[in-house]
């Protein structure tokens, strides 16, 4: 039945193949998706997949491409949260570890990272969580420790992809209190060049 409703409704059955396809990258890699795959997971005849797309890359493109654009959703509910409640550490830590626990949005993430280290088409894509997470921190902030936090967070989500459990709660905030607010020990008791005394 919703085979037949996809055949008369070419738009539903194009994004049905998208997200099938999509769905795949994140499951099992960008290279290893195929015709057949993607056309089993959208219920689709396998000749559909290329009725849409002319070639496997094109339709790996636009399935990483409705990727980025769910991680783009997910940045603006983000910066949503941000704009009310304040850009602060515990702020950022709260969102982070509901984040976390979402895998398939995990999944996604790192799916479009990964692909963008062998295809220089997909860099941008990747990139669009980091560039917009620095945007939300450098007011408040600065650019600096914003990309450093951008830089532990992308770690945060490959620590989550590779290992038995999500980092825990205390060692998220402390690493963007550490990033984003405390001065370290060191240069807060070395003196700068311009107070030292002469004889020292």
């Amino acid at each position: 039945m919703a085979q037949a409703r996809r055949r008369s409704d070419p738009a539903a059955r194009r994004r049905a193949i998208v997200s099938a396809a999509a769905e795949l990258i994140t499951e099992v890699g960008v290279d290893a998706v195929t015709h057949r795959m993607i056309a089993g997971r959208a219920d689709v005849p396998l000749g559909a997949t290329t009725q849409y797309f002319d070639t496997l890359d094109d339709l790996r493109a636009e399935a990483l491409a409705e990727l980025a654009r769910e991680i783009d959703a997910r940045t603006g509910e983000v910066k949503a949260v941000l704009d009310a409640e304040g850009v602060t550490p515990a702020v950022l830590t709260r969102l982070l570890v509901e984040g976390l626990a979402d895998a398939g949005a995990v999944h996604a993430d790192r799916a479009v990272v990964t692909a963008a280290v062998h295809d220089p088409r997909v860099r941008a894509l990747a990139r669009l969580w980091s560039d917009r997470l620095v945007e939300f921190l450098t007011p408040s902030y600065g650019a600096t420790r914003a990309r450093a936090a951008a830089a532990f967070i992308d770690g945060l989500l490959w620590a989550t992809l590779i290992g038995e459990a999500a980092p825990s709660r205390a060692t998220i905030e402390t690493g963007l209190t550490g990033i984003l607010v405390i001065e370290s020990a060191h240069s807060a008791s070395v003196p700068s060049p311009t107070t030292r005394r002469s004889g020292d």
